[in-house]
């Protein structure tokens, strides 16, 4: 089974020269890619499989983290006249904040203005005191590796995703926001309303949780984690109407990001799914020895699913890496 992952899928962005999405009319022509190519599963043998934890399935599972409007606006009705169902996981603490996620707030801040730009204004905002975390050089070396990012833009993310301490990157992301954006505007334009959580599971879609806050939570205390867990899964079965199965999608979803009480943790709310950002397939022995880790793979690897950047779309049949964390 091939799970794939998508984030923002829209027509070309207003005003916002470097921002990286997916093209509307690429998402279609990747989802006719992938019918012909490798067929979609059902959801009710999704189901199944989730419940037995035994069944490998042929085909490809579709995921859309973040609950951004784009997968109300967008992604929704193309999957319905398909006659497709997906995975839907939703960050939930945007709703008591009224305030955009961490890497949300980056990508809107850099795709308006550039990562030299925004590099440039973060340094300025900073002091050593600020990044603290015992994990430094894993996470450089291992982060954004497989994005086609300037590098001014991967060190902009690197530092407020991983190396600024919780208290200094909000302080740092509110000095930004209020110089460089609109913050309220883009909320709203951003995010689905909490009804809307419901409406995708009257359509048939699976709502499941990306935490609360989406925060790297192998830099947070076991305590810290469960609230995360258990706070999300409580907002969205009250939302969605009861969710059935809960499934998990772990922010920013590779290995060094979470570690062994976040999946102990998963266990003890009734998780029985739960999906990282390993790119492969996933096979018996996942569903089987390890549900709570099961791969999936970036959009961006297959045909028709390059970024674009602000106006600018790939040509053809491109095939790229660029995650959109």
């Amino acid at each position: 089974m091939k799970a794939l992952y998508y984030h923002y899928v829209r027509p070309a962005p207003a005003d916002m020269p470097h921002f990286r999405y997916l093209h509307l009319e690429d998402f279609r022509a990747q989802l006719d890619y992938l019918g012909e190519q490798h067929g979609f599963v059902e959801r009710a043998d999704f189901l199944e499989a989730a419940r037995e934890r035994a069944n490998v399935l042929r085909g490809v599972v579709l995921t859309f983290d973040d609950g951004l409007r784009d997968h109300v606006d967008y992604v929704l009705p193309e999957l319905e006249c398909r006659g497709l169902w997906a995975m839907f996981f939703i960050s939930t603490g945007i709703y008591k904040s009224g305030e955009l996620l961490t890497p949300h707030r980056a990508h809107h801040l850099l795709g308006s203005h550039g990562g030299a730009d925004m590099l440039a204004a973060l340094q300025g905002r900073i002091t050593p005191d600020m990044l603290v975390n015992e994990h430094r050089e894993e996470f450089r070396n291992n982060t954004y590796a497989d994005q086609d990012n300037d590098s001014a833009t991967s060190e902009f993310k690197r530092i407020l995703n991983y190396f600024l301490a919780p208290d200094a990157r909000k302080t740092v992301l509110d000095s930004l926001m209020r110089e460089y954006c609109d913050e309220a505007a883009l909320f709203e334009a951003l995010y689905m309303k909490p009804v809307e959580i419901r409406l995708l599971a009257d359509k048939g879609m699976i709502v499941g949780s990306h935490s609360v806050s989406h925060s790297v939570f192998s830099t947070l205390s076991p305590k810290a984690q469960a609230r995360e867990i258990t706070d999300s899964f409580d907002f969205l079965e009250e939302a969605s109407g009861g969710l059935g199965l809960r499934i998990f999608c772990y922010p920013y979803g590779h290995s060094h990001t979470y570690d062994a009480d976040t999946v102990r943790l998963l266990k003890e709310s009734g998780c029985c799914l739960a999906f990282t950002a390993e790119h492969r397939d996933v096979t018996a022995d996942d569903m089987a020895g390890a549900p709570l880790e099961l791969p999936r793979h970036d959009c961006n690897a297959f045909a028709h699913g390059r970024a674009s950047y602000g106006s600018l779309r790939p040509r053809g049949d491109q095939i790229a890496s660029e995650g959109a964390v």
